[in-house]
């Protein structure tokens, strides 16, 4: 049996029963021009999220974070466990600029971009509304015994969460491993690829709890995003406010009494789309996710009514209560320095570092120098990485001709795409030139002239003790 919703109100969450169990909202159908354009911000977002893996630039999918290889490839950009450092300053970047967005505009972000409300409303509420109908109609299906006309629409409800989540998981998974190996994996025996047969179904399991039952919990009881709300947004953040100065004292519709009522008709229409399952004209509120349902709900019937619309609006607590908004302020600025600073940090650290390709040096196992009447010899191996999607030719030279001698039977490499490469070299410092361990640098270009310096150090004895043994 269906248990009986109580009126939402400030103090306890409107999806969780007195009991503790969990009350199922079903949100009622809305249209408008929030609705429209909400609509088609989410299903370009679905359409990118399923079209990125099958686009290729340089021979790999748009993103490709490659877990075998250890490499990650953005837009036509390889970066090797190396460069993960710039993840750093990239995600800072990002989070500042979520602070700058819930300073000015709330939780927008929550209710327009966010992938797991995208998913949730526009393709898991959708597949419910096609099953089960209506708001009224899902309502009393709940409240309704276990005929088998319910436990058919819960079977076939229930069947196309889990093959939307199914899809989602592979989708999820050619992030990983690219989607010719994802259709490799599907038409092969689940054994022979074991540890990708249980991601998918971890994640078809996880996707459909998710989606399927636990929904909205999610947005109030999991995510930091809305916990941080309440301190990065004041009274100038513009989110969904209903106007109380307008809408109070609200009240039915009654001829001879238009002037003892605000413009609010208490029809709880923005209720019954909300959700989360909210009452916005109680105030902003943890759960509220900016969505702008409610407004959509209110003006089409302010407009039945012959009202202005706008009651429930996208506004500020100044602007509702003094009619005046002030966009930038110190923690707006202060945030944006911030941003500022991370994806400054990173484009200058990332231009001044990032190469095309990645070089290590190590010293030759077993001799740390060698001391012939011919002079003192030290031995190194050069480790190439070539990041690019083509063959590279790498030449290595030695910044000090003047006293040391670079001998290698090759002194150029050529490193297949995105493959590794070694070279074995020998320094020489001739016996009347030898004075002593010094620091020297080796020069690595590649044929397109982008180049990396490798410093070591020559070791050798003593050069009196040295000449005196020779």
């Amino acid at each position: 049996m269906a248990s009986q919703r109580k009126t939402p109100n400030l103090d306890t969450l409107s999806t969780i029963n007195e009991d503790g169990s969990k009350f199922n909202i079903h949100p009622a159908d809305v249209s408008g021009s929030f609705t429209i354009r909400r609509r088609l911000t989410a299903w370009f977002l679905i359409l990118i999220y399923a079209a990125l893996p099958w686009i290729q630039i340089n021979g790999h999918p748009a993103v490709f974070i490659d877990l075998e290889q250890q490499r990650f490839h953005l837009f036509g950009l390889t970066l090797l466990t190396q460069d993960f450092w710039v993840f750093f300053f990239l995600v800072s970047g990002l989070a500042f600029s979520l602070f700058v967005l819930a300073s000015l505009v709330g939780r927008v972000w929550c209710g327009w971009f966010c992938p797991y409300t995208v998913f949730l409303e526009h393709l898991y509420r959708r597949i419910e509304r096609l099953v089960d109908g209506d708001a009224p109609k899902r309502k009393k299906l709940d409240a309704a015994p276990r005929t088998p006309s319910k436990i058919l629409k819960r079977t076939i409800k229930w069947g196309l969460y889990v093959l939307a989540s199914f899809i989602l998981a592979h989708i999820f998974l050619a992030y990983f491993i690219s989607i010719p190996k994802v259709w490799s994996n599907m038409t092969s025996a689940p054994t022979e690829n074991i540890t990708q047969f249980l991601f998918i179904l971890s994640f078809t399991a996880i996707f459909t709890f998710c989606f399927g039952w636990f929904r909205e919990q999610f947005c109030i009881i999991l995510c930091p995003y809305g916990r941080f709300q309440s301190a990065l947004t004041d009274d100038q953040t513009v989110t969904v406010f209903y106007d109380h100065k307008r809408g109070e004292p609200r009240g039915k519709i009654r001829k001879g009494e238009e002037e003892k009522h605000g413009d609010c008709i208490d029809c709880k229409r923005c209720v019954n789309v909300c959700p989360t399952g909210i009452d916005i004209r109680n105030g902003l509120q943890l759960e509220c996710v900016a969505c702008s349902a409610c407004i959509d709900a209110c003006n089409d019937i302010m407009r039945k009514v012959k009202r202005p619309t706008g009651l429930i609006r996208y506004d500020s607590s100044a602007g509702i209560n003094t009619g005046k908004r002030k966009i930038l302020r110190p923690r707006i600025l202060m945030y944006a320095i911030f941003t500022l600073l991370g994806m400054g940090a990173l484009s200058a650290t990332f231009i001044s570092k990032a190469k095309p390709f990645y070089a290590g040096l190590v010293r030759m196992q077993g001799t740390t120098y060698s001391a012939t009447p011919e002079g003192v010899r030290n031995t190194f191996v050069i480790h190439l990485t070539n990041k690019r999607n083509r063959e590279v030719s790498y030449t290595i030279e030695l910044e000090d001709k003047d006293t040391l001698k670079l001998q290698a039977d090759e002194r150029q490499l050529k490193v297949a795409p995105l493959a590794e490469g070694s070279l074995t070299v020998s320094v020489l410092s001739p016996f009347d030139d030898y004075d002593g361990a010094k620091d020297i640098n080796f020069a690595v270009t590649a044929d397109d002239n982008s180049s990396l310096d490798l410093p070591a150090r020559f070791l050798g004895p003593s050069p009196r003790l040295y000449k005196e043994q020779q």
